[in-house]
């Protein structure tokens, strides 16, 4: 019960922390320094995949690059002989 209050907590405050209500005012890194000005952002992103999860709404599924399509050409040994060459 806690544990679920303390997830829902820290979900709620990252995805304020991504609508930026603050125009920017409020940041923990700032997003003028290169490179690195946008890892807080990308952090609060993270926690609330992981908050979401959490709650049974995995939306990690979606990055996952599974293999749709067979390749063109097979090329395992068996598959590619045709009937004479056995």
């Amino acid at each position: 019960m806690i544990k679920g209050i303390f997830v829902a907590i820290l979900g709620i405050f990252s995805l304020i922390y991504l609508l930026n209500p603050g125009a920017g005012f409020v940041e923990a890194i700032s997003d003028l320094i290169p490179f690195a000005g946008n890892l807080d952002e990308g952090g609060a992103a993270v926690l609330l995949l992981i908050c979401l999860r959490y709650f049974g709404l995995d939306l990690t599924k979606f990055f996952n690059r599974e293999k749709k399509h067979r390749d063109v050409f097979d090329m395992s040994p068996e598959k590619g002989r045709s009937k004479e060459a056995k």
